[in-house]
């Protein structure tokens, strides 16, 4: 099985790439975030998940060990296939995945090719209580691709993801204020995210209190 690959770019695709190793064309292949960090011509080390099936065997390359995780877990739903896990790691980092699943924002995921409103609910509903976690591996560091986004900084946002979701002792209340803003014509995601941020500052406080400080976030961002 292969693991990894070292070589230079010869060829980006629409959804894959060529990679030449000593002479060598691998077909890998990877999403459109992965393939926007690589460079025709240049040197990259890929990670690789090798999956083999009767009549194939094909290489998917992920940007880092987080992306490659997570495309492990979501293969794990039924329905999501390589191909469409690809589409959605497209659309979604791995910080923004977990914050959509966390907030069971189901419209999220329809925005990647081949997934509708029933794969989108069994996706959330299946991963609601799953944390993906950042593995230890030293080919991170050894990546050449270039990122604005380092590893350390997508944990950092991850951690703080997870710690809003045990900020409160009643998610009930998180998830009223959540209505609300939903209510008041605020996204899903953006109304979970400014809830729990509050929920993270103000632990004591109670739906109404989480309303004030979500709608004064937004009022900060609109400035």
């Amino acid at each position: 099985m292969i693991a990894k690959l070292k070589g230079i770019i010869d060829t980006i695709g629409e959804d894959y790439c060529i990679v030449d190793v000593n002479g060598v064309g691998y077909l890998v292949f990877a999403s459109s975030k992965t393939l926007s960090r690589l460079f025709k011509g240049e040197g990259a080390t890929l990670l690789i998940e090798t999956i083999v099936r009767d009549d194939s065997i094909s290489l998917f390359v992920f940007a880092d060990a987080w992306e490659k995780e997570w495309f492990s877990t979501l293969t794990k739903v039924q329905g999501v296939g390589a191909k469409v896990c690809l589409s959605i790691l497209s659309v979604l980092t791995p910080v923004q995945l977990a914050q959509a699943i966390s907030a069971q924002d189901k419209s999220s995921f329809t925005r990647a090719s081949g997934v509708g409103p029933k794969l989108a609910a069994r996706i959330v509903t299946e991963l609601k209580d799953k944390i993906v976690t950042i593995p230890i591996v030293d080919s991170i560091k050894d990546m050449e691709m270039s990122t604005n986004i380092t590893p350390n900084e997508e944990a950092e946002s991850y951690a703080t993801s997870v710690a809003a979701l045990n900020a409160t002792e009643n998610p009930m209340m998180t998830e009223d204020a959540i209505s609300a803003l939903i209510n008041l014509g605020y996204q899903r995601l953006e109304a979970y995210k400014a809830v729990n941020k509050a929920a993270l500052e103000n632990p004591n406080a109670d739906t109404s209190a989480l309303i004030k400080a979500a709608l004064k976030e937004f009022a900060r961002k609109d400035i």
